[in-house]
């Protein structure tokens, strides 16, 4: 991670924001749902900027069913399988790498990306091996 330091506050500290939710709801979506969705989105960016979070990646995904899944059988060839590995109500949707100092600002806005029965998770990076002594 790069200098990520906010003003006013310690080092920021990098997490991805993982959204998980019902893929149905959004392929069921009319255009006008899924243009507020996208607008609510914009707005989530609008006030990460202005609360000084900085938005340094992310994207929505494709359907988990386009998904390739591989795996490694001890001394054998890896194993590509499409689609999901199980058959479950929340899929990840989409996701967006933040820096923030104060991640719990960060998880109250969040909170209006949250749909229906959906969940958003903040997970924290691991800091590259040279950073990661620092950050304790």
């Amino acid at each position: 991670m790069t200098d990520t330091t906010q003003a006013g506050a310690g080092p920021a500290r990098e997490y991805v924001l993982l959204l998980h939710g019902d893929e149905s709801v959004w392929a069921n979506a009319t255009e006008a749902e899924q243009l507020a969705a996208y607008e609510l989105h914009g707005e989530f960016a609008r006030l990460c900027g202005e609360r000084g979070h900085r938005i340094t990646g992310g994207a929505e995904l494709e359907p988990a069913a386009t998904s390739l899944l591989v795996r490694q059988e001890p001394g054998g060839e890896p194993q590509v399988t499409e689609g999901p590995f199980a058959e479950t109500v929340e899929q990840l949707g989409g996701y967006y790498v933040i820096a923030t100092a104060d991640v719990q600002d960060l998880a109250r806005i969040a909170g209006m990306l949250v749909t229906g029965d959906g969940t958003v998770e903040l997970r924290p990076t691991v800091p590259p091996p040279a950073e990661a002594g620092a950050a304790s």
